[in-house]
Formats: C-alpha cells, sequence, structure tokens
C-alpha cells in the first residue's frame, strides 16, 4: 500500500526519539503520531493494528526497533497490552490466552528477525495450531507453558509424556511427512522458550519417530491385530485395565476421550448399548458397545458408594478437570502392553494407543464398505435403484443401520474379545 502525503507528512513531522521513550511514552507516542498516520491512511487506529509492512512502508521503523531492542516485545503484543486492542483475528481454538500470546508472540519475532513473509508465518501458524489443538484435546489442557516452565510443579516426564502423547495421535492422522514439518516448527517454538528461559526444557527432545522410511508420507501407525488385542485384554487385572482395552480396542476411542470419558454418555439400559458423543472431531457420534458393557457396569458399580465421585471412570482427584489425561492412558497402555508380552516393535513402530483405535477403526471401515457393497446392493438391484449408498442412507432406518452394523461388527471383533485367553 502506498503512502499518502498526509501519512508522509505526519511521520516526518512528529517521529519522537522512540528509544527513549518509556512503555507509556510509547503509547502516548503511538496515539499522538502513528494513530492519526493510520486514520489519514484509511485505518481505524482503535480496532486495526497496523502491520509491521505498513510500519516499515510509512516510517516508522524506529517504533519497531525501540520495541524488539528496549523492551523486549512485539507489535502485536504491545497493542494488545498496552492499547488493549485484539490480535490478529486468529482463532487458535484453545482457551488459554497465555500459551496463545506466547505463540503469537514467537511468530511476531519470526516475521521481525529472519523476514518472514506472510505466506511463512500463515504455514507455521497452521503447524503450531494443529500441535495445540491436538494437545489440548489429547491432555484436556490447552496450558502449554505451566508444563515446561523454570518454576513448574509438573515432573519434567509428565511434560514430555504429554508432548509425545500429542504427537502419537497426530501420527494417526496426519501423513509422516506432515508431521515432520509440525515438529520441526513446534520444536523450533519450544527451543525459543527455552533460549528466553521462558522453558526449563523442550519435550520434543528425543522423539524417535522414522522420518525418512518407508512409510514417510503415510499415516504410520499400523493397526493391532486380534492376537494383539486378546493378549491386552487377558492381561487386564482389574476393570479399569480391562475397560481400557474395551475402550481403545472395542469402541475406537481415542486416548484423550478414553481419559474424559463419563457414565452420562453410556447408554447401558437399552437393547442397543452405546456410546454417546455430543460432539466429536471424526467418527460417529454413537459408537455400539458390541462388547464391553459388563465391564462398564461393574466400573460404575465401584464407584456406586463413593459419594464425591464425579461420573468420570477414570477419575483424578488431582486434576482441575475431574479426570486423567490422555498421557496418563498412553502411559497405562504401555504398561498392559509390556505386560501382555505385546513385540516391542510392530510393523516396525512401538505399540502405542493409537494402533488399538486403529483396530476398531479398520474394521468399522470394512464393515460399513461391506454392508453397502454386498448386503446393501441387492435390496438396490431389487428396488431399481443404481446406487447401495443411496439405500444405505435414504431406505434404512437410523435403527437399522445401527442393527446390520452391531451384526457385522461382532463378527469382526470376535477374535479379540470371545475367547481372548485361547
Amino acid at each position: 500500500m502506498p503512502k499518502s502525503a498526509d501519512s508522509d507528512s505526519l511521520a516526518d513531522r512528529d517521529e519522537p526519539s522512540w528509544t527513549l521513550l518509556d512503555r507509556e511514552g510509547l503509547v502516548d507516542a503511538y496515539l499522538d503520531v502513528i494513530a492519526p498516520a493510520m486514520r489519514a491512511d484509511g485505518l481505524d487506529p482503535e480496532t486495526e493494528q497496523p502491520t509491521y509492512a505498513w510500519l516499515n512502508e510509512h516510517g516508522f521503523r524506529r517504533f519497531i526497533y525501540a520495541l524488539q531492542e528496549y523492551h523486549d516485545t512485539t507489535v502485536t503484543e504491545f497493542c494488545e497490552r498496552d492499547l488493549g486492542l485484539g490480535a490478529d483475528g486468529f482463532d487458535w481454538e484453545i482457551d488459554d490466552g497465555d500459551t496463545t500470546s506466547a505463540l503469537e508472540r514467537y511468530l511476531d519475532r519470526q516475521r521481525q528477525r529472519k523476514s518472514w513473509s506472510d505466506a511463512t508465518v500463515d504455514a507455521h501458524r497452521s503447524r503450531l495450531a494443529r500441535y495445540v489443538r491436538t494437545y489440548a484435546e489429547i491432555n484436556d489442557s490447552a496450558d502449554l507453558l505451566s508444563p515446561v516452565a523454570r518454576e513448574s510443579d509438573v515432573p519434567a516426564h509428565e511434560a514430555v509424556d504429554a508432548c509425545w502423547a500429542t504427537f502419537d495421535a497426530l501420527d494417526a492422522e496426519v501423513a509422516r511427512e506432515t508431521l515432520r514439518r509440525v515438529y520441526i516448527t513446534v520444536s523450533d517454538w519450544y527451543t525459543t522458550l527455552v533460549s528466553r528461559r521462558e522453558a526449563a526444557l523442550n519435550p520434543t527432545d528425543g522423539l524417535d519417530y522414522n522420518w525418512s522410511g518407508d512409510d514417510a508420507g503415510t499415516t504410520s501407525n499400523p493397526p493391532l491385530d486380534s492376537e494383539h488385542v486378546a493378549a491386552l485384554f487377558a492381561a487386564a487385572r482389574d476393570t479399569r485395565e480391562q475397560l481400557l482395552v474395551v475402550a481403545l480396542c472395542g469402541w475406537g476411542l481415542r486416548s484423550g476421550e478414553v481419559a474424559a470419558l463419563h457414565a452420562d454418555q453410556l447408554v447401558l439400559d437399552d437393547d442397543a448399548p452405546r456410546i454417546e458423543f455430543r460432539s466429536r472431531k471424526n467418527g460417529p457420534g454413537s459408537v455400539a458397545l458390541i462388547y464391553g458393557r459388563d465391564i462398564a457396569e461393574a466400573r460404575i458399580a465401584e464407584f456406586a458408594d463413593d459419594a464425591e465421585w464425579n461420573g468420570y471412570l477414570f477419575p483424578s482427584p488431582r486434576s482441575s478437570s475431574g479426570h486423567r489425561t490422555g498421557g496418563t492412558i498412553r502411559n497405562w497402555f504401555a504398561d498392559l502392553a509390556d505386560r501382555a508380552a505385546l513385540p516391542e516393535t510392530i510393523d516396525g513402530h512401538r505399540p502405542v494407543p493409537q494402533m488399538a483405535r486403529r483396530f476398531w477403526y479398520d474394521r468399522y471401515s470394512s464393515t460399513v464398505e461391506e454392508l453397502v457393497e454386498h448386503q446393501i446392493q441387492e435390496v438396490a438391484e431389487e428396488q431399481g435403484s443404481a446406487s447401495a449408498a443411496v439405500v444405505w442412507d435414504d431406505y434404512l432406518s437410523e435403527d437399522r443401520r445401527r442393527e446390520l452394523r452391531r451384526e457385522f461388527m461382532r463378527d469382526k471383533l470376535a477374535g479379540a474379545f470371545e475367547n481372548p485367553t485361547a
């Protein structure tokens, strides 16, 4: 955007000694000099933040320099904290303001000091957002700063577990090359926090993915097979561990969903027992409890006499959420996998909960495909319909679709759950 004559004269005439001003002086000078230049250029200083490009083009480079070198801050941080202006409109979709501010400060500094273009900033922001959203979902907390802070009460291994569990979850959803890019960006962010003494450790250190192997560019975690699931179920010692196996392998829940599982979600007094989700990132919102209803009932019964029970099936008295985290589920799964004598690696990957979800999801996907392509096709031909999918979607009630899915899924899960000790 070219400079207007009015804004040019304002910058030349009123340019203060930015480096000599304290924070209050910077605010006054901003309102006296930069705000009028913005208005003259068609911007609203009461609601908009000036971009770095606009400030440079209009002669305010010294303002940027003073913020960076004398106040250790960025334009965005100054506008948010000192002027009360909103951020640039990007929705991180997490509810921790300190974390989002730290992320924006990092991107601003990279833009300033490494001359990142807007496209580069957007790409790194997208990767960071994918990580922090998944972190919040898996660990039931959007606070990424406290676990790694220098004075943190969180043990270092728990901070690392939370980070690694997040990458394991991402690894089940994105291509390996995408995961590598996210890892590089996130690791650089944590490294910057450590360098600036805002963090005591970089929890991404030591991640051991095969970044360049044959599976690069594909979703890496393979599914467990029926023998693996049967071994896990046989090794479970109590209802907590049995429910862990059933929820992961028999219901196909993510680690974070298992950790936050609540009794109110379970519909057990019905001919079609199921678990209901109000909202879910992907996957069915209602999951049939083909196996495990008795285990869920036994788990709930264990809390029947506890007047302080909050309804979570994996409660935690120390957590603000009231339930365990996805990282804890991951640790429990690892312990159970060792006791069940699962192989150290399966198709080159150590056993993780995402492999259990893959076990369920592969069988669920193939069930729907077989129903539509084979069973429903006959009905479609009888009705003269060219598409079995149309019959499935438009001519079968939800109850009938659920009944068919249960029937086919029972056959596919039987080898793991009907005789797990065989």
